[in-house]
């Protein structure tokens, strides 16, 4: 007999707990051994009862799942952590992904595929709901096309030009990137003149955005 996946849900609504325990409990090996209401609450759950995995909601009181999802995989034995949640946006979705969930999933997602999902993390494979998928698909390919386009950009300046737009791109005064470059004041004025002429570009800020979408800073 396969091992017993044992399951926490972490939820601030008692009647999506209730929900997921019918569902989720008995399926296949599944077995949900306990619940918390909040973040906080799911690092104490998390001690007395051991999960392979943990079903975590993202807006929650006192400690959300993404501070919640950082703490638990910072932990000896750390569980899987799979976020099932309302929300997709994208500072969401890397948020959590980066502090270790395994999984990101919506609450409109089948049954059947959210049980799945349990069983492929705590075999150690991660997954992402369809609809993620493409999201991140198309932050890449977006991301991309706005790297690709800013190097094009900033090819058109000379190499002491690139030096100071990468150093506008660190947030630093006209002062600040002199000294850093050896140069005068005026001479660095001048060179954001011109970068702003050669490039289309309204205002420092630009600058800035340009050398950071070209990986420059």
């Amino acid at each position: 007999m396969a091992d017993v996946i044992r399951v926490l849900l972490v939820d601030d609504d008692a009647l999506v707990r209730a929900g997921l325990s019918m569902m989720l409990d008995g399926v296949g090996d599944i077995r949900v051994v306990g619940e918390a209401g909040d973040g906080r609450e799911a690092l104490t759950a998390f001690e007395a009862h051991s999960p392979d995995v943990v079903l975590m909601d993202l807006q929650m009181p006192h400690v959300g799942g993404i501070e919640a999802t950082k703490r638990l995989r910072e932990r000896p034995n750390a569980p899987e952590v799979v976020v099932l949640t309302t929300f997709d946006t994208d500072e969401n979705i890397l948020h959590a992904l980066r502090a270790g969930a395994s999984g990101y999933l919506l609450k409109d997602t089948p049954p059947a595929r959210i049980a799945e999902a349990v069983a492929k993390v705590a075999a150690g494979e991660p997954i992402l709901s369809p609809r993620i998928t493409r999201r991140l698909m198309e932050r890449t390919l977006t991301q991309a096309g706005t790297y690709e386009r800013a190097k094009e950009q900033l090819a058109a300046l000379t190499p002491r030009e690139r030096d100071v737009a990468v150093g506008i791109g660190y947030g630093e005064s006209n002062a600040e990137i002199a000294g850093n470059l050896d140069m005068s004041v005026t001479t660095v004025k001048s060179h954001v003149s011109s970068i702003l002429t050669k490039l289309g570009l309204d205002n420092r800020t630009q600058i800035a955005l340009l050398a950071h979408d070209a990986d420059l800073v």
